[in-house]
């Protein structure tokens, strides 16, 4: 059985099929495919609340391929969501409609607190210590995601108006900037110790630069020498000295601000990088909706 999931973000859009592995009553999956298209659908979407004809034209290339791939795949059940910046291209509803005529695909634009809550979804898939307090600390191109759990249990989940993609566009505003921290100091203040999940593309990225052990997480004081070291780089250098892709080399620096001040309000001193994201919470959801009823 396989299934497949599509994340429509604002700095990309991905394809994951994954294959379902039912084993003695319990029910999880194995990465078999990831397809990442860097369409930078928020360059169009925060600065004219519209996305132009060609990266429309685009994206529905992209999703018809991506349909292509899940029908040789023979995927039994699968999920396309798209995020911040379809939420606010005001042609948004009008390019859902294409995909769904030129691609037989169903994309839904989903609000800020059902990304939050499929991103949660995925934390299932992580080996983490349930006893613990977490904030889960998701960055992407248009928002960042932000939950908090404690004893496995479910406390607060919250988007905001802070992405990387925003922040280059200077799109981000000081009063977001602001809730986000009151949401986060309001949240974690009454646990003794908070540990942050990190996820998303640029975690990932910083993760392996950081040269940490697999499941060793990374701490708050070499996340901001990284912050620093990048910093020191101009773009062109690292892309051409650092080997950063083109559209990871900018986006990079914004998010390890967004990462680094998040866990500097929780007071939240080591972060772990489970390499899970949006497109593995809606492969759980799809198994929670099929297989756990």
């Amino acid at each position: 059985m396989r299934y497949a999931a599509i994340d429509t973000g604002s700095n990309a859009v991905r394809l994951l099929i994954a294959d379902i592995i039912q084993n003695d009553g319990s029910i999880t999956f194995k990465k078999n495919t990831l397809v990442r298209v860097p369409l930078r659908l928020g360059d169009d979407a925060f600065l004219d609340q519209h996305i132009s004809p060609k990266k429309a034209d685009d994206l529905v290339k992209t999703m018809i391929a991506f349909k292509n791939l899940m029908d040789v795949y023979k995927v039994s059940d699968h999920m396309a969501c798209a995020t911040s910046a379809m939420r606010e291209a005001k042609n948004g509803p009008e390019i859902v409609e294409r995909i769904r005529k030129e691609a037989n695909l169903e994309l839904e634009i989903i609000q800020g607190e059902r990304e939050a809550g499929i991103i949660y979804a995925s934390h299932s898939s992580v080996d983490l210590d349930q006893s613990k307090t977490y904030l889960y600390i998701d960055v992407g191109g248009g928002s960042t995601e932000l939950t908090v759990f404690s004893n496995g249990e479910l406390i607060a989940a919250r988007s905001f108006n802070i992405g990387t993609i925003r922040i280059l566009d200077n799109q981000d505003k000081d009063e977001t900037w602001k809730e986000m921290q009151e949401y986060v100091r309001k949240h974690t203040k009454a646990f003794k110790a908070v540990y942050g999940v990190g996820t998303g593309g640029n975690i990932n990225k910083l993760y392996k630069m950081s040269d940490e052990k697999d499941g060793e997480p990374l701490t708050y004081t070499k996340l901001r020498s990284l912050y620093n070291y990048l910093s020191s780089y101009s773009l062109k250098d690292r892309i051409n000295v650092l080997k950063l892709n083109q559209d990871r080399a900018d986006v990079i620096i914004p998010a390890c601000e967004i990462y680094t001040s998040v866990m500097k309000w929780a007071n939240i001193k080591q972060i772990y990088v489970p390499t899970v994201g949006m497109a593995d919470g809606i492969i759980q959801t799809l198994i929670e909706k099929n297989l756990l009823k």
